[in-house]
């Protein structure tokens, strides 16, 4: 069932019904306002996977739930409204058809996009006319890519020579291994303000070995193949 039939809601709450047909569509829709508060889990999800947005703290008696995309309520932005007592799902104009609203107030959208990322609202019905709202968000990741390590030079000469080591990525968050392990600065090694180049000055045989950097995400982590830098002395 899809908004804005009227008459497809007055059977559930009539003057909910002679709302959505008074209202024009560009005008928030008001309903009578409560203190009360609805938690809503915000989360991370990988970009084609399904997310879930659950309430946790919904009180008792609700009739029914609303779920707006942005955080005004308007009726451009309704995504649904699930009417507990006749277990009817109504789709609003914000509705792609990958949103669901569930019995327990949680909306899903299956195989998320970078598009649909950002804050939602939910609006709970009361048998009193209260409406208690919560609003929460999500954010959309895409797996991050292998970096690739490239180096001035592998072969270098102790007190001599300078390395520079750059990790090719498009991932916000870098860090460094030494044979494995996380790497231990050392007052001879600089980073760049993105932390993606690595220079140590002058080398010395302690830094020989192998050398990799590891790029993360919230829902996502991976590493470059090693380079391995020879010190002569």
């Amino acid at each position: 069932m899809e908004f804005p039939v009227a008459s497809a809601h007055r059977g559930l709450i009539p003057w909910l019904g002679l709302l959505l047909a008074v209202f024009p569509s560009s005008l928030p829709i008001w309903i009578p306002p409560t203190t009360a508060q609805i938690a809503v889990v915000s989360t991370i999800v990988a970009e084609g996977q399904d997310v879930i947005l659950r309430i946790r703290s919904s009180p008792p008696g609700v009739l029914g739930y609303w779920w707006y995309r942005g955080t005004e309520m308007k009726y451009s932005d309704i995504i649904g409204y699930f009417a507990l007592s006749f277990g009817a799902y109504i789709r609003g104009p914000a509705n792609s058809g990958r949103e669901t609203i569930k019995a327990d107030g949680s909306l899903t959208i299956s195989k998320v996009t970078q598009s649909d990322q950002g804050f939602y609202m939910v609006q709970a019905l009361l048998p009193n006319s209260q409406t208690p709202t919560g609003s929460g968000w999500f954010a959309v990741y895409q797996p991050v890519s292998v970096p690739t390590l490239l180096a001035s030079n592998t072969t270098v000469t102790e007190n001599e020579d300078a390395v520079v080591m750059t990790c090719y990525t498009d991932a916000r968050s870098t860090y460094w291994l030494f044979n494995g392990m996380s790497l231990s600065f050392s007052e001879r090694m600089k980073l760049s303000q993105d932390h993606r180049t690595l220079t140590i000055d002058p080398v010395r045989r302690e830094d020989a070995g192998n050398y990799q950097c590891k790029v993360y995400n919230p829902i996502s982590t991976t590493e470059s193949a090693p380079v391995e830098l020879h010190v002569k002395y």
